[in-house]
């Protein structure tokens, strides 16, 4: 593999955890894994490996975009990164304050019942 995708990789693993990435990868066929390569390349070996922004920045950016396109369904697992890119609580909800004004109010309330959700999770994971 190129060098891009190693550390796209490091940088997924990183952000989202092992437990995950090993999940992922254990899950992945000869179908999915030209799409497996491509994210690892563009969005973790490039995107989130840029040092432009912070990680706790991108993790809002990239909360907010999910929540404004309705794209809910990787909002949970962008929550419980955040424990890792050092955005919080308040971060999020931030974010989503902003796609509740700029992209409209269900979408941000969907995004929300997710995150509150997933932080009790988390709370409770480490009480």
């Amino acid at each position: 593999m190129n060098d891009r995708y190693l550390k796209g990789v490091q940088v997924r693993r990183a952000v989202l955890g092992d437990a995950h990435v090993d999940r992922a990868d254990a899950a992945m066929t000869a179908l999915d894994k030209p799409f497996q390569v491509l994210i690892t390349e563009a969005a973790w070996g490039n995107l989130w490996a840029s040092d432009a922004i912070s990680a706790r920045e991108r993790s809002m950016l990239t909360l907010a975009i999910l929540a404004a396109t309705g794209n809910t369904e990787e909002i949970a697992m962008h929550v419980r990164a955040t424990a890792r890119t050092g955005a919080s609580p308040r971060d999020v909800m931030e974010a989503f304050q902003h796609v509740a004004i700029y992209a409209g109010v269900p979408r941000a309330n969907s995004a929300i019942k997710i995150a509150k959700a997933v932080f009790a999770e988390m709370e409770q994971a480490d009480g």
